[in-house]
């Protein structure tokens, strides 16, 4: 600590000042005591951030939710006056030093028991950090401050305030980089929004300091634009770091923050197992003297320096000494302002999280596209099927049988394997499982093998979709950035259906059957390309286990219902074995969902399956998945009996459905996702598509005046809903539940379309047999003509039951907070 100079305040609020403690980009921190004798640190903001509304705004808030923070190893906050001319904040002095001077400075670096010790602390106070809904955002070595009992974590809560200095509100500040060279994660370097695993990265980076002495990634010893595109892109150097603690560290400094383990996790994996000192006895000693010092100190004022006696030349102003600020030994956050004046010119060029994202994009894009194409395809071909292999009825059903089981039962296994092994390792074994499922079925020489690949290929995609669409769901932060990345996506999960009918009549038409299966070879190969592109993925950080009775609960459930519904469509009735497996899947289903809030690892995390506005879209997307089967199986029917006889104006009906999937999904939901209500787009959406099928309930879509119309309605409906219905589901999630949550919504639709596929069964099993046998084609389009009023009626349910319970109030995210849908 110094002395107090001339400029600075006596008081500040209730506390009188007796020292100064340190200085920073965001102010000074002096040493205080009340007027009972308590001792505190006083933090005063710097003037110039002062005049800031929107600074001042968020310091309000950051400071109400920083007096939240409990725990043993935190500097408690005390008092603030966020209204005063100059806003400050008083915590809890803690009379030691800081860690940088203890490894740089007192004793070098720490040994193995005291970096351990060093973590579990650190982690504990993170986790009270976090769980009063902050982000530390700076968590350096000048902030965390050594004493006998153990590590204190300070400077919490203030650091986000900051973040409304960092755009055109404060044009002075170009360049500013919120956090310290050596001590910010990718996502820091990167300008992405921050979670609570930006903390988790930093705290790896504190504990090899302490373990090292070495700053990570060059920081100090090369430029700043090598420093940063280090972080970004290369891997830590864990030279020094003692063997014992190695994984964790490495864990810890992990690029992708879904990869990294939590506090908790950290806190566990470290928990003392041994009696004695933390620290070793020279650094002991140190705090005993500092301690000392501390009680000898005699507070003074230094007086201002008295004028020379004579100027020599009365036009030249007496000199002022100039009086710089101390070395920090209680550092406040001190953003990092890059430009000419350090010589490094304009803000550095970084990696752009953008160009990884946009991979990821691609890859989830061309596995739905591949996923949809290979079920629709092969459903046009079954007539072809069924005249090669001479297949009977029951066989027909069982091809379609063994996919839908498969696929329904192992996607919240896809899911779970996707938070627990990587997105990008199940992406991998999932393209494979494909690809030799493509490759089997093309070449079976009758039905059993055909079964076999239809399962292996059900199997494969349930991998696949979760672990895709989880791609855009933890790929990015920023809401508007999300809000684009899924009107991309439903662009695909909407179109990609029209796409594969297209692309059936085509091969179907030239090639044959055998060709619709090997087609999606090639869009595999392309996704397997993509695959390789993406950041290397590893298992689950923090060790935790596979849910073993989740994924049984789970997988068995569907498994019956799926087993359940498809018995209902290929028999057209209901009777006990329907009924038993119905049942069955709901109690199973039901045992599912309460085993998730008691897991440590669950498939589905709770807070998922417990938020109204997450259940209203999930309903949502389930009565639309039923409501636009009919559509689709109507246009699969006529494409792929009528192939070698559709008219140009229908192809470009088709297109033109496609063209407003497009438009409703990036021109509409994207750029509308943050001006208008979620409920407003998912209503109107799903309203729009059922006016459009209800204008197709003629027969056909032979005719350009009849089909356009309707698919272009319908196209548009279908794009401006599914936007915000993706958003409402996963806004919020934690990344390392990404991959269920994705689950969640493929299971919706999954069951959705098993729900219509009952629906079109019945109505068509009720045509009589004297008209079918008359003329069948009409009399099947008729039955398609009328399965559409289902349709229409499923998605007018979906639309209430969005518009209803997907509410103005913000879904909660992992540590219950709002998060993630405008007001």
């Amino acid at each position: 600590m110094d002395q107090l100079i001339v400029e600075d305040p006596t008081r500040i609020g209730p506390y009188r000042l007796i020292a100064r403690l340190g200085a920073g980009g965001m102010g000074l921190v002096y040493l205080g005591r009340s007027e009972g004798g308590r001792t505190v640190a006083v933090k005063v903001v710097q003037a110039e951030y002062a005049g800031n509304p929107e600074f001042r705004r968020r310091f309000a808030r950051e400071v109400a939710a920083a007096r939240r923070v409990g725990g043993s190893w935190t500097a408690a906050v005390l008092d603030a006056d966020p209204e005063a001319a100059v806003p400050w904040v008083a915590t809890q002095y803690i009379p030691g030093p800081d860690l940088h001077a203890v490894v740089a400075k007192d004793f070098g670096p720490l040994p193995e028991h005291s970096v351990r010790t060093l973590a579990n602390r650190l982690a504990l106070a993170l986790q009270a950090v976090h769980e009063a809904g902050l982000i530390h955002r700076d968590l350096k070595p000048s902030n965390v401050l050594v004493t006998v009992d153990g590590p204190r974590v300070i400077d919490f809560g203030i650091a986000r305030a900051m973040d409304s200095l960092a755009g055109d509100s404060l044009l002075t500040h170009t360049g500013m980089l919120i956090g310290s060279a050596g001590f910010m994660s990718p996502e820091q370097v990167r300008g992405l929004e921050l979670t609570p695993a930006s903390d988790v990265f930093c705290l790896g980076a504190v504990l090899v300091y302490a373990a090292t002495g070495r700053l990570l990634f060059g920081a100090g010893d090369t430029g700043l634009n090598a420093h940063l595109f280090r972080v970004a892109e290369e891997e830590a150097d864990l030279t020094g770091v003692p063997e014992g603690l190695a994984g964790l560290v490495g864990a810890c400094l992990h690029k992708d923050p879904a990869r990294r383990p939590t506090p908790a996790q950290v806190a566990e994996r470290t928990a003392a197992d041994e009696a004695g000192e933390w620290l070793p006895g020279a650094v002991l000693a140190q705090l005993g003297r500092h301690a000392a010092q501390l009680l000898d100190y005699a507070p003074a004022r230094q007086a201002e320096p008295e004028p020379p006696a004579a100027v020599l030349d009365p036009r030249v102003p007496s000199p002022r000494p100039h009086l710089p600020p101390p070395p920090p030994a209680y550092a406040p956050t001190a953003p990092a302002h890059f430009g000419p004046a350090q010589g490094f010119g304009p803000p550095p060029p970084v990696p752009s999280p953008r160009s990884g994202h946009r991979r990821g994009l691609a890859v989830a894009a061309l596995v739905q596209l591949m996923v949809v194409l290979s079920a629709l395809v092969f459903g046009m071909a079954l007539p072809d099927v069924q005249a090669d292999l001479d297949v009977e009825y029951g066989g027909l059903s069982a091809l379609f049988t063994a996919y839908a089981v498969s696929f329904g039962a192992l996607l919240l296994l896809g899911g779970h394997l996707a938070d627990r092994a990587g997105r990008k390792r199940t992406l991998l074994i999932g393209l494979a499982g494909f690809a030799a499922a493509c490759l089997l079925g093309g070449t079976a020489a009758d039905s059993g093998l055909l079964i076999a690949a239809r399962v292996l290929q059900g199997a494969s995609a349930a991998l696949l979709t979760p672990a895709a669409l989880s791609l855009v769901t933890a790929g990015v932060t920023d809401p508007r950035e999300r809000a684009r990345s899924f009107g991309v996506y439903a662009t695909f999960a909407g179109g990609s259906s029209v796409l594969a009918l297209l692309a059936g009549a085509s091969l179907l038409g030239s090639l044959g059957w055998r060709w619709c299966l090997y087609a999606p070879l090639a869009l595999a190969l392309l996704a397997l390309i993509g695959v390789l592109t993406l950041p290397q993925d590893r298992p689950d950080a923090a060790g935790s286990r596979l849910d073993v009775p989740g994924v049984l609960l789970g997988s068995g459930g569907l498994a019956a219902l799926t087993f359940g519904l498809g018995k209902i469509g290929s028999t057209g009735g209901v009777n006990a074995l329907v009924l038993i497996l119905l049942a069955v899947g709901v109690a199973l289903l039901a045992a599912f969902l309460r085993s998730q809030t008691r897991s440590a690892n669950p498939l589905l995390a709770p807070y998922v399956f417990t938020d109204r506005n997450r259940i209203g879209a999930l309903l949502a997307l389930l009565l639309a998945g039923a409501g636009t089967l009919a559509l689709f199986s109507s246009l699969a029917f006529e494409l792929g009996h009528f192939r070698g006889y559709i008219s140009g104006a229908t192809w470009i009906a088709l297109l033109l459905m496609i063209a407003s999937i497009v438009i409703g999904s990036t021109q509409v939901s994207a750029r509308l996702a943050h001006r208008v209500a979620p409920r407003v787009l998912i209503a109107g959406g799903l309203v729009l598509a059922a006016i459009g099928l209800a204008l197709a309930r003629d027969n056909g879509y032979i005719s350009l005046e009849r089909s356009l119309p309707s698919l272009v309605l319908t196209g548009l409906g279908i794009g401006t809903a599914l936007v915000p219905l993706f958003s409402a589901v996963t806004a919020g999630v934690a990344p390392r539940h990404a991959g269920g949550a994705a689950a969640g919504i493929a299971t919706a639709q999954h069951l959705g379309e098993a729900v219509g596929g009952v629906l079109l069964s019945l109505v068509l099993a009720s045509l009589s047999p004297a008209e079918a046998t008359q003329d069948w084609i009409p009399t099947m389009l008729g039955g398609y003509a009328t399965a559409l009023w289902w349709g229409f009626g499923a998605l007018l349910l979906a639309a209430l039951t969005g518009g209803l319970m997907v509410t103005s109030r913000e879904p909660r995210d992992a540590e219950g907070r709002a998060a993630g849908l405008p007001r």
